[in-house]
């Protein structure tokens, strides 16, 4: 008779336990309990001050526009999954998560595809690639980014123009120092200082339909012909000047070919 006892009392204590979990679990996901109204909502842009696109302004904009913004609206009619499926439909949006808490808080956090590169080729296309070699619209925005024309596809701007941005980015010098990337007919690479009234050409990329090989190729040409540059701007052209040739030819290993004016 005991032992019956211990287990009725134990099953009640588990059936009071579980009623107590779902009482507070239900409690914590409906504010309206405590906060009928939203009364805070932050946003957060992660890279805002960087390149991207979006600011938390941007974003409360686009809120507003759609009826979405949670501000002074009853928590219970503000819908999580609304807010979050509305922000990834922005094309400069890679990720986005909203949530509610009981002290009548809206959070709301987003992460943003960063450009690396504006795209205005031959056929008079106008777009930006992303850091992962995604096509972005252009927008009303300006970005200080390097801008890269000529015969470019959509095919060769994703697989290679993107990774070659990428690896000149990563560079503090050469992200201030080169302004515009030309491809030619041939597919080879011309690069456009900042300083210096003169054209480098780098030859073409090598290609592999690899894609992590072919980021390790991209990158050790990049880098290759970037150190010779860099070399031969400190030791070059310090000396004869800046201005003293109209193109700086990169593609042969072992030499550099220099055209005057």
């Amino acid at each position: 008779m005991g032992q019956r006892l211990k287990r009725i009392l134990s099953v009640a204590l588990c059936v009071v336990l579980a009623v107590y979990v779902v009482l507070a679990m239900t409690s914590f996901n409906n504010p309206k309990e405590t906060y009928p109204l939203c009364t805070k909502v932050v946003i957060n842009v992660e890279d805002e001050s960087t390149n991207g696109f979006l600011s938390v302004d941007e974003i409360r904009r686009i809120l507003e526009r759609n009826r979405l913004y949670p501000f002074k609206k009853r928590m219970a009619d503000v819908n999580p999954r609304d807010i979050e499926d509305k922000l990834k439909d922005s094309p400069f949006v890679k990720t986005a998560q909203c949530y509610k808490t009981k002290d009548g808080c809206v959070s709301i956090s987003i992460t943003q595809r960063l450009p690396v590169v504006r795209v205005k080729n031959v056929a008079g296309d106008d777009y930006y690639l992303d850091d992962h070699g995604g096509i972005m619209p252009n927008s009303k925005y300006t970005s200080d980014l390097i801008i890269a024309t000529g015969y470019i596809s959509k095919w060769y701007a994703r697989r290679y123009l993107s990774r070659l941005a990428i690896e000149i980015m990563k560079d503090e010098f050469w992200r201030n120092q080169i302004v515009q990337i030309n491809i030619c007919r041939d597919l080879g690479v011309e690069l456009v200082p900042r300083v210096g009234d003169h054209v480098v050409y780098l030859g073409s990329l090598p290609q592999t339909k690899y894609v992590n090989k072919r980021k390790a190729l991209i990158a050790g040409f990049v880098e290759s012909k970037l150190d010779r540059l860099e070399k031969f701007y400190r030791y070059g052209l310090s000396q004869a000047g800046w201005n003293k040739y109209s193109c700086i030819d990169l593609e042969f290993d072992n030499q550099i070919i220099c055209k005057k004016k």
